[in-house]
């Protein structure tokens, strides 16, 4: 059953709205391998796009997608790095525009202790992706897309965060879907009400909300806290979601549908590389199922074969996967420890 209908006469499949980073890796490839250390002791690093928005619409894209973007980045080298990165990747950069007062893309340095153990040193101060203005939001971008997918770090500072809530009163007012991902990041916010504020502003419009259930938490936390997971799906169902995602982890997700149903999926085993990565994989794949009309437990099953493939990978964005990958990883998995490995 479909329970978001897209306007297939859209050019553009998904515009997402947020968040864009530089990530600094520890070496390794071929040439250099940065084995598992404290970052103090990593001497060689790799860079890539980095930030979740930019990495689902890089991944949507590698599935034969199209996105665009909405975004700041710093007028700079490392700003001419992401818009030439996009534009390889086939992703619109047309609503991308460069920070004016001296703000840069964030830097996020990551520490890979084990398979288990992963961090992030983030700088950002002065941050560019924050700077996005009302201004930039234009309602005929919007029109053309199917879908418009909302971080909720954009939602952290204003401008911003007005930004982000004139997209999606635009996109109410056009017919344009809401995917909300929540995308809770500490080092952005002031204090918890804020976020809840913010937050459910945007989940309240929201078709579609993807989310830990430590953020379905800080959403509700001045609306109803305490909430099981199937009390947060129906109590956002009565406003406009039709499909609500809750993850749990290694534990594995659960997507509740807007006619009661629940589907749940757990992690394809893999030997990981880092602990951070698999959300975007999972988003990427889940959302190309549902542009493809799947039933709700292949969409997931999908999802969750792209977040396994990235956390076994050093990198969040170069080494998502098309669709043939997935579904060889999917069988190779299926080959060796059956057919229902992954499905609850």
């Amino acid at each position: 059953m479909k329970y978001v209908e897209f306007d297939s006469a859209r050019p553009l499949d998904l515009v997402l709205l947020g968040r864009v980073a530089i990530d600094f890796n520890p070496a390794y490839n071929e040439q250099v391998k940065e084995e598992f250390k404290p970052l103090k002791k990593v001497h060689m690093f790799e860079k890539f796009v980095g930030g979740s928005p930019a990495n689902i619409a890089v991944g949507v894209t590698r599935h034969g997608m199209k996105a665009g973007f909405l975004g700041k980045v710093s007028d700079d080298q490392f700003g001419d790095f992401v818009t030439e990165y996009f534009a390889e990747q086939g992703i619109d950069t047309s609503h991308i525009t460069r920070c004016t007062g001296g703000e840069k893309l964030g830097l996020t340095f990551t520490e890979m202790l084990s398979p288990k153990e992963s961090s992030i040193l983030m700088y950002r101060n002065c941050i560019a992706d924050l700077q996005l203005h009302v201004d930039d939001i234009d309602e005929e971008y919007i029109k053309s897309a199917k879908a418009i997918l909302i971080s909720g770090t954009a939602l952290a500072e204003s401008p911003s965060r007005e930004a982000a809530i004139k997209a999606v009163m635009l996109a109410k007012k056009n017919d344009t879907k809401i995917i909300f991902d929540i995308d809770y990041r500490e080092y952005n916010w002031k204090n918890s009400d804020e976020i809840s504020i913010y937050y459910s502003i945007v989940a309240k419009e929201a078709d579609i909300i993807m989310g830990s259930r430590e953020e379905f938490d800080l959403t509700e936390k001045l609306i109803r806290p305490g909430m099981r997971d199937e009390e947060s799906a129906a109590f956002w169902q009565g406003y406009h979601a039709k499909i609500v995602v809750i993850k749990h982890g290694m534990k594995g997700s659960t997507a509740y549908t807007c006619d009661g149903q629940s589907f749940s999926i757990k992690p394809f085993p893999v030997e990981a590389r880092k602990g951070f990565g698999g959300g975007d994989g999972y988003g990427s794949g889940f959302l190309y199922g549902l542009y493809q009309g799947w039933e709700v437990i292949d969409c997931l099953e999908f999802g969750s074969a792209e977040a396994s493939m990235m956390v076994r990978s050093n990198n969040c964005s170069d080494s998502l996967p098309g669709p043939e990958e997935v579904h060889a990883f999917i069988k190779e998995e299926k080959e060796k420890f059956g057919e229902m490995i992954a499905r609850v």
